[in-house]
């Protein structure tokens, strides 16, 4: 990585996050039927996939025109709204896949870019502590904390991680 070249060098207004949070909000307002799975739910639970979503489909109809060989506990109107919420989220889960995506990514980025930046900081503090620079000692030590028990022992300077 160039540490000259910044991808990113922008912050979000305090009014632009809370404006964002607003809106995430909003959103969860708007579904408050969402829920949370435990892990062995998520193991456990028969998974709906375009093969079997056919099925469902052709389910429904064999339910609505043959009702009455069926128990009434089997409700049609009920499948046909867990299908029908189904596609819609499915539908808004690739909106917000592609959005936590482009957040995960903005994110690795301007992380990566702090981080070489402070690496090769670091690196310039270490060389003017070698060369006596007044000060500098404070400066490096204080910032080698960090890569303390990282590297080699026997009272050799640990090296941060290269870039």
């Amino acid at each position: 990585m160039n540490i000259t070249i910044n991808r990113l060098n922008t912050t979000m207004s305090e009014a632009d996050m809370a404006t964002v949070k607003k809106y995430f909000n909003s959103m969860y307002s708007l579904m408050p039927f969402l829920i949370g799975l435990t892990t062995d739910e998520r193991v456990s639970l028969p998974k709906i996939n375009e093969g079997n979503k056919v099925f469902v489909a052709d389910s429904i109809n064999a339910l609505a025109n043959n009702a009455p060989m069926l128990p009434a506990y089997l409700n049609v109107a009920d499948i046909k709204n867990d299908l029908t919420l189904y596609e819609q989220l499915d539908e808004l889960e690739g909106i917000a896949l592609q959005l936590v995506e482009k957040i995960q990514d903005t994110r690795m980025l301007c992380g990566s870019e702090a981080y070489v930046s402070s690496l090769t900081a670091y690196r310039l503090f270490e060389a003017a502590a070698s060369a006596g620079l007044p000060g500098s000692d404070s400066v490096y030590n204080a910032l080698k904390e960090r890569f303390a028990g990282q590297g080699p022992t026997g009272g050799t300077t640990p090296t941060p991680p290269q870039t």
